[in-house]
């Protein structure tokens, strides 16, 4: 198999499409009237409670800018919320290059739209594990999987998708967007990659950390075993 090589991109990339589903709604409410007075025609797709967060924080104009992921996608939500974003739509829309032909065409073909922002945070594994008589199920409930694929995907094509981790950026990626009309530079979106890696990257040593000091008793323990 090939890899694409990538030569041409955009440094400033205007972001039109938005994906949210945070754990920790923390900034939100100045996120999302961030972006909605820097990109007055955003569309924001969402799941589960970020969905709720997001429609009461946009009101009446949650009609126009706001719409369930599995609404786009046309796949339900899987009982638990286990499965929302896995879907080929989405990752089309994250992965697809500007300026690949090929790539284009697959979106028109499929009516996809480019995600050029992921807002994404995760499950609190460690938070979980950190309680008093956590288990091995309570621990393996928390491991989060749709959010670190939806974190890597777009950080992987930072050419043009912004991935926000972590609240406490929402502030600079406002001040970015509405310095640049609704674009965000190359610099923002790379630096917001790295920071992304470098999170799944942790949360993963720590599942494997969590793993590695449970025994085969003490896990078969949580389970009434068949």
């Amino acid at each position: 198999m090939a890899i694409n090589t990538v030569r041409t991109i955009d440094d400033r990339v205007r972001v039109r499409t938005v994906l949210a589903s945070v754990w920790d709604k923390t900034g939100l409410e100045r996120l999302v009237p961030g972006l909605l007075a820097a990109i007055p025609d955003v569309s924001i797709l969402s799941t589960g409670g970020t969905f709720e967060a997001i429609g009461e924080l946009l009101g009446p104009l949650a009609a126009e800018h706001l719409r369930q992921v599995s609404d786009y996608t046309g796949q339900p939500e899987m009982q638990g919320g286990l499965v929302k974003t896995l879907d080929w739509r989405i990752y089309l829309g994250l992965l697809s290059e500007t300026h690949n032909p090929a790539h284009r065409d697959d979106m028109r073909k499929h009516r996809t739209a480019a995600i050029d922002m992921v807002v994404v945070n995760l499950y609190p594994f460690g938070r979980t594990i950190g309680r008093p008589g956590a288990t091995p199920e309570d621990a393996r409930g928390n491991i989060d999987i749709g959010g670190p694929c939806m974190v890597r995907a777009g950080a992987k094509n930072f050419h043009r998708v912004a991935v926000l981790t972590d609240p406490a950026d929402y502030p600079r990626v406002i001040a970015d967007l509405a310095a640049g009309g609704g674009t965000l530079t190359l610099a923002t979106r790379f630096d917001l990659a790295k920071k992304a890696f470098r999170l799944t990257a942790e949360y993963e040593t720590a599942i494997a950390a969590y793993l590695a000091g449970v025994g085969p008793e003490v896990m078969a323990a949580a389970y009434e075993v068949r």
